[in-house]
């Protein structure tokens, strides 16, 4: 293991101590670092909160800000954070217009969310729950309830920031947020393992030559391993499956997000991009709004992933909508 840190116990909570230090937009309640909400909130707004394993940032910390969330709790690598931290989170964004809780299909986050939405119950605080579920090579048509939540529920955080900063109601802010995770599908390809500091070690292996697509974020096992192929030839995979999955029409737009892993360069996604730009442009889908870049990373694995949300008239403007926080600035459409 070669990384820049001093004990791994302490990674999680000294880099909070740095995201903290170098975002004075962002502050922490409760007296638990793993408990972020925005500096300033929006008196009788919807809040928004999400929350998961640390080792994906900007996931989930860094969409916390103008346009975007209220909140997030995080737990260690890879882990969930507890349902007294979700609660914590949920208290200090409400603004008197409930909380929408937004996050990936893990069993770990479904529990801790359940019971923080309860325990908020308690508190008088109204609480309503979209799970992302874009990832198509976790499970099949029929079954979409059982595909992990990867790096399209950006385009959910997007989406839903932007209604409840119009004055939505949480009922609507959460049709919009259920939207946007209705209509986004992302296929990933790794090419390497990762190393979660208190391990010390890879968390698989995966040969020099290999790729594995359909690998999830945390080394969830995707749908084949096999050589590495040249980049179109990758995308061509990837998208077939998305492509499948979307009834696209001549005319229609799409967002799209290139997603780097966290040992990616840019110039590759940047390859990778080009031969998804074809592939629309092929079926006259006019690529509307495009991210490339590290928007849900898994520590420092090589791969990435490809996120396709089917824009309509309601969440085309959404998503072009202004946002400024720490991880993510867009200046409006």
């Amino acid at each position: 293991m070669k990384k820049f840190l001093n004990d791994p116990v302490d990674f999680v909570d000294e880099m909070l101590e740095g995201i903290y230090k170098a975002h004075p937009d962002v502050t922490y309640v409760a007296d638990d670092k793993r408990c972020l909400v925005a500096a300033k909130l929006k008196p009788g707004k919807v809040g928004i909160a999400t929350g998961g394993g640390s080792g994906h940032l900007p996931l989930f910390l860094g969409y916390v800000g103008d346009g975007m969330l209220d909140g997030a709790a995080v737990g260690g690598v890879f882990q969930s954070p507890s349902a007294e931290q979700m609660l914590q989170v949920t208290k200090a964004i409400d603004q008197g217009a409930g909380v929408l809780y937004i996050y990936g299909n893990y069993s770990g986050d479904i529990i801790n969310f359940d019971m923080a939405a309860e325990l908020a119950d308690l508190e008088n605080i109204a609480v309503e729950q979209v799970v992302g579920n874009d990832d198509v090579a976790s499970s099949v048509v029929g079954e979409e309830h059982k595909r992990r939540g990867v790096a399209g529920v950006f385009f959910v955080y997007k989406a839903a920031g932007a209604a409840a900063a119009t004055g939505l109601s949480l009922n609507e802010v959460t049709r919009v947020a259920d939207k946007a995770r209705s209509r986004t599908r992302t296929m990933g390809v790794a090419l390497s393992s990762c190393v979660v500091p208190e391990i010390g070690h890879a968390t698989f292996s995966i040969g020099e030559d290999e790729m594995e697509i359909g690998m999830g974020i945390h080394g969830e096992p995707g749908i084949i391993r096999k050589k590495l192929a040249p980049a179109d030839d990758v995308i061509d995979e990837m998208m077939e499956r998305i492509f499948a999955e979307q009834d696209y029409k001549r005319g229609d737009e799409v967002a799209v997000l290139v997603n780097g892993l966290g040992g990616t360069p840019m110039e590759e996604l940047y390859i990778l991009f080009r031969r998804v730009s074809q592939l629309l442009e092929q079926r006259g889908v006019t690529a509307k709004h495009v991210w490339v870049g590290e928007f849900a990373t898994s520590m420092e694995m090589a791969g990435a992933s490809v996120s396709i949300l089917h824009l309509d008239a309601e969440l085309e403007p959404l998503i072009g909508a202004a946002a400024n926080t720490p991880f993510f600035k867009h200046y409006g459409a």
